[in-house]
């Protein structure tokens, strides 16, 4: 990786919230449960109107079956700002880690459900190793276990399960308390306005990674900005 450009810290973005919530922006194409999101949208456009508005960092989507999206998304939105960029995909292979890193991603997403507890160790350590930020995605008390156990500093709560896609806030609600000071906290799916992003702020998440709400929203900086509560 010594040809590599250093990481940009996508940890250490989300870690300050002295100026409110943080918001991680995605760019996004589609989702299996909604289909067409933004079909046909400007990754780098799109990126720099993030940028704009006050994201923390961007997340994008690689996943071409399921989301539509590409390696080239990822690379377009990071060359097109400062920010620090998340690979949003499936991590399944120690291969899918180093990927991550060689196609510019700064944070490397583990899901703990779809990993067993070797992989997410092996894989956790790997991205450390390789100057990536992870984040571990969880759902419940028995997933944190597991994160904590690999020493995550990074952990995302996803409200939408995986199964039914359903939305449910008071998971996020429920687990911000269990996890630990010093780690960071970040609440994943589902976030439609300013007012689930004060209460998941209120819970102690340090930031929130939106997707669906800014790319539908028609004007994704001012979206981002009612987001923090600074309009």
């Amino acid at each position: 990786m010594a040809l590599l450009e250093p990481a940009r810290g996508f940890r250490a973005a989300l870690a300050d919230t002295s100026k409110g919530v943080a918001v991680v922006s995605e760019v996004k194409r589609r989702s299996p449960s909604k289909g067409d999101l933004f079909a046909d949208l400007d990754p780098a456009a799109l990126a720099r109107t993030y940028e704009g508005g006050g994201a923390s960092c961007l997340s994008v989507l690689t996943d071409e079956d399921w989301f539509g999206g590409s390696v080239a998304d990822l690379r377009a939105a990071r060359d097109a700002t400062s920010l620090p960029v998340i690979r949003k995909d499936f991590t399944v292979d120690a291969r899918d880690v180093v990927d991550a890193r060689i196609m510019g991603a700064d944070c490397v997403l583990l899901i703990a459900a779809a990993l067993d507890d070797a992989e997410l160790r092996d894989f956790h350590a790997l991205a450390a190793e390789i100057g990536l930020d992870a984040l571990i995605e969880i759902h419940d008390e028995a997933e944190l276990e597991r994160a904590l156990a690999v020493d995550g500093n990074l952990i995302g709560v996803n409200q939408r399960d995986l199964v039914t896609f359903q939305v449910d806030q008071e998971r996020a609600v429920r687990m911000a308390p269990q996890i630990p000071a010093g780690v960071v906290r970040v609440a994943e799916s589902g976030v439609r306005d300013r007012t689930d992003a004060a209460v998941l702020a209120d819970a102690g998440y340090h930031a929130l990674l939106v997707g669906e709400t800014l790319v539908k929203s028609g004007d994704p900086g001012l979206e981002i900005r009612l987001l923090r509560g600074l309009t």
